[in-house]
């Protein structure tokens, strides 16, 4: 007969990841209602869209007339992402301070500009990964903002 396992400890066959250290990891996700930005582009036209968007950004968006909604809106995902990765909200940056890049291969990557690349420089923030997908009507967006290791780990705030 043998004992019922310790649920206090882990199986050996599982893997078990507690919270990065001091913050060596930073997550931000969003995801944007599609039709909403089709609504606002509708209302508000250029003036919504200079706003928000980079002039780099509304020329890729307005590439695919069809597309142009769907493409604002997995890059305001990304901003709002940003934001919340890097703890932007308490900054108060310009949305155009955060760029959304597509390199020739297709992959999206992000650019900091102003007080946003300020707060990343801040922060020890050394890479962004950027994801993007849209789908049903919504966009979705996730950046993971790694630091570097000898960051001054006080400077950091879990904002969750």
């Amino acid at each position: 007969m043998t004992a019922d396992p310790d649920p206090r400890q882990p199986e050996t066959s599982s893997l078990h990841f507690p919270r990065p250290g001091a913050g060596t990891v930073r997550v931000g996700v969003d995801t944007v209602h599609i039709p909403r930005i089709a609504e606002s582009l509708s209302r508000h036209g250029e003036r919504f869209m200079q706003r928000l968007f980079t002039p780099a950004e509304r020329a890729y968006a307005m590439a695919a007339p069809l597309h142009t909604a769907e493409r604002l809106a997995a890059r305001f995902a990304a901003k709002e992402a940003v934001i919340k990765a890097l703890s932007l909200s308490e900054v108060g940056v310009d949305w155009c301070d955060i760029e959304v890049m597509r390199d020739a291969d297709g992959a999206c990557t992000l650019s900091l500009h102003g007080r946003a690349a300020e707060q990343a420089r801040q922060l020890g923030v050394r890479e962004l990964a950027l994801s993007l997908s849209h789908d049903g009507g919504q966009a979705i967006a996730m950046v993971v903002a790694l630091r570097s290791p000898n960051t001054d780990p006080t400077r950091i705030r879990d904002h969750g």
